[in-house]
Formats: structure tokens, sequence, C-alpha cells
């Protein structure tokens, strides 16, 4: 009886009324004036517990049933000093690309029931139209070459189902902790930037000569390649053990981070040597 968008329609019409707008004002309004009043109200209240959270990371949400789990309280219960603001829930990636949130959100998390090669397009498109720092993907079902093609284009992607605890803890390994404050109670959150290098790249570089006596290009390139590798291997470590999931978050978030500066330094030495880091034939 009810398609996806009458869901929808239904969802934040629910969650501006818990808000205290008048059914009777927010009922003619369309899903996008609804969805675009919806961001609004988010970002107020980011900004109204910002003294009781270290940081307020923004979300873009694909799937009806992710956003509600991520609103629930239970859900924000196991979240490390954040306040997740949602920018925007979308019922298919194709709304998503088309109307766009008006920031960039700090993490773009999308619940896909198939996997291949058409939806990681769309994905990329998507994230590209609104500018989404970093790309996390839920999915049923899917081709393991699809799965390790995307993880090489940067996103995090797991297979359903997830607990509240696992999908915070996921979300949690997205942000890193600076290590110069972790043990201060103002310390500040940011968002690991998504993997810029394919090992595909990485071994193109790995395999130049250089007039660099110390051989910078192949070094940085190899442990880059190293840190990604270790990155992945302890956000899979959230989904096969749960009693140790927080210490992978933080593992994933550290070798993350420093796989991000990693590939700055990789930024420098290519122009210093002339080395062209676009993608090989």
């Amino acid at each position: 009886m009810y398609g996806e968008e009458d869901l929808l329609r239904a969802t934040l019409l629910k969650q501006l009324s818990d808000q205290g707008y008048a059914i009777s004002t927010i009922a003619p309004l369309a899903v996008a004036e609804l969805n675009d009043l919806r961001q609004k109200q988010s970002g107020q209240q980011g900004s109204a517990t910002s003294t009781t959270h270290n940081r307020s990371v923004s979300l873009v949400i694909v799937g009806l049933a992710l956003a509600g789990q991520v609103e629930n309280q239970a859900f924000a219960t196991h979240l490390q000093n954040v306040q997740l603001a949602a920018a925007g829930v979308y019922q298919s990636l194709e709304a998503a690309r088309q109307t766009p949130p008006t920031g960039a959100p700090d993490i773009f998390l999308l619940k896909i029931n198939t996997l291949h090669e058409i939806v990681v397009h769309e994905i990329l498109q998507a994230a590209r139209a609104m500018r989404a720092s970093q790309i996390v993907v839920l999915y049923n079902y899917g081709r393991e070459q699809v799965v390790r093609t995307m993880r090489e284009l940067g996103m995090i992607v797991r297979r359903e189902p997830m607990s509240d605890y696992e999908l915070a803890e996921l979300i949690n390994s997205v942000l890193v902790v600076d290590a110069t404050q972790q043990l201060s109670e103002t310390s500040t959150s940011i968002t690991i930037p998504a993997r810029k290098y394919s090992d595909q790249i990485l071994k193109k570089i790995s395999g130049i000569s250089t007039n660099v006596l110390c051989e910078c290009p192949r070094h940085v390139a190899e442990i880059i390649a190293q840190l990604a590798s270790f990155e992945q291997y302890s956000q899979e470590c959230l989904n096969t053990s749960a009693e140790d999931a927080h210490l992978h978050a933080y593992l994933s978030s550290v070798s993350g981070s420093a796989r991000a500066l990693f590939e700055q330094a990789l930024e420098k030495v290519a122009r210093h040597e002339g080395i062209d880091l676009s993608t090989p034939d």
C-alpha cells in the first residue's frame, strides 16, 4: 500500500512533530521541504549540544531502516562523545545524487541490498555530488571482487546484520582522536580522509626509478600500502570480535590517520620528482 517515498514522508513528519512542529504546519509540505526543515533543525541541535559533545558529525543516510537505527537513543549511547547530525535522509541513491544536501557531510552512510559494479559507480557519483569526506556501505549480498574494489576506492564496506554497538563502533572507527589531546576531556575528533591511492597506483610508484638516493617514493608508497592493509584489517575485526571492537576502532583510527599523513607526504615527494599519481593504464 505504501511506497518508499510514503515511508520517508511519514518518518520526516514524525521526527519534526517530535521536535515540536505542529502537524498542521508541516503536513502540506513536500518531502524535499520536510527534509530541508529537518536538516536545519539538526544543525541547530548540533550547536546546542556542542558543550556536552566533543564534536558534531554530519551524516547523509540512504536507507530508511538504517536512518531509524542511527537516530535511536539506544544507538547514541555507544558513540564516543560524538553528536550525530543527519544532514539528509534518502530512500535511494538516485535521490541522494539528484538532490544532495547543502553542506558537505562528514560521512555518507548507505544500506545497499546487493552490490554490483553499477551500484559502485552510482555511490561514487552521489558522494562526489555531496562532497562527502568518507563513505560507509552496509550490504547484504555482493561479490568479493566488487567489495574489494570498493575498499580500494577508499570506502568502508561491511556486511549486514550489524547491531547498534557494532554500527556505532564502525562510525567511531571513521573518527580519529588527536593523539596529543587524547588524555584530555576536551579532545576533539576529526573524520579520517578516505584512501586516495589504490594498491595499483602504489605498486606503480614502488617500481619507478628515482633520482632521490634514499628511494623515498618507493618507501613512502610501501608504508601507505602497509598502513592501508592494517587499517582494513582493524575495521574487519570490528565484526569478528565484538569484545575487542573498541580497541580495533582505535587501531583503525590511528592507522587511517597515519595513512592520510603519508599520502600527503607522497604527494610532496611526487611533485619534487615529477611523478604522475594518476591511475595507471
